[in-house]
């Protein structure tokens, strides 16, 4: 399986700080995180990657992409941090906020930082929020076990109103398909158990976000013994105008003594 993986590595490397591995939501790939993320974290002095979970951006498995379970994708994001020079700080958004915690239930980090993760209760509640919301195409969904039915319901809700249509269009157009049992396992089959995770976490929501909105992101943050930071930016926050907000706490938590590298 040939897993695509981005890297960002600053001018003069410091042997102090951890790498950083991010890990993208559904849809996604790793484009998301070069955007913006990726250069960031590298001129902070952090060498930086971050791959596409199989199925997703340059990697294999589009053709399979209902195969994949959430076991799959932590799959991926061991094979490469075993790749890595040290065992990296793990960045997760959305669906790989989950795959970063089933990953940490099972091996050891720096650190972990979830960024508007799917909740830790599961995605029932939100999925019947939103099949209440947009019953034909979460019925088609449902059918038909194609995930590419509900994408166009999150071009109104991954981003701000106030983001430009067509960078949003432009985004979309970099997306892909979501695997039907991989959501399922979110919803329903394979939630986090926060409490065999050992490494301190970053939790972090989105003030506009609709898809997975603050509150929901409390429980999870107090499941980590930490406090929900929110920021005013919507879903994919590693791609709103305030995306640095967001970037420039990861750096300063990273760096302020509460992380031991």
């Amino acid at each position: 399986m040939n897993i695509e993986l981005i890297s960002r590595k600053p001018e003069k490397s410091s042997q102090h700080y951890p790498p950083i591995l991010c890990v993208h939501g559904g849809y996604h790939g790793a484009w998301c995180w070069d955007e913006h993320f990726l250069p960031y974290f590298a001129k902070a002095g952090f060498d930086t990657y971050a791959l596409s979970l199989r199925g997703h951006g340059q990697s294999d498995g589009h053709d399979n992409i209902n195969r994949w379970r959430m076991a799959d994708y932590v799959m991926d994001v061991a094979n490469v941090v075993a790749q890595l020079p040290a065992a990296p700080v793990l960045i997760g958004h959305s669906l790989g906020g989950v795959v970063v915690q089933k990953y940490l239930e099972q091996h050891t980090a720096p650190a972990g930082v979830l960024l508007a993760s799917s909740p830790i209760q599961g995605m029932m509640a939100t999925s019947l929020k939103m099949m209440a919301q947009h019953p034909l195409p979460m019925l088609k969904m449902m059918v038909t076990f194609n995930m590419l039915h509900v994408r166009p319901i999150f071009e109104t809700i991954f981003f701000s109103d106030d983001m430009p249509r067509e960078q949003v269009r432009a985004y979309f157009e970099l997306m892909g398909n979501e695997s039907f049992r991989a959501f399922m396992d979110i919803a329903v089959f394979n939630k986090p158990r926060p409490h065999k995770v050992q490494p301190p976490m970053l939790v972090v929501g989105g003030e506009k976000d609709s898809s997975i909105p603050p509150q929901i992101n409390e429980a999870l943050a107090r499941a980590y013994r930490t406090q929900l930071e929110v920021f005013p930016v919507a879903h994919d926050m590693m791609l709103e105008a305030n995306w640095e907000l967001v970037a420039h706490r990861i750096v300063t938590w990273l760096k302020s003594g509460e992380v031991r590298f």
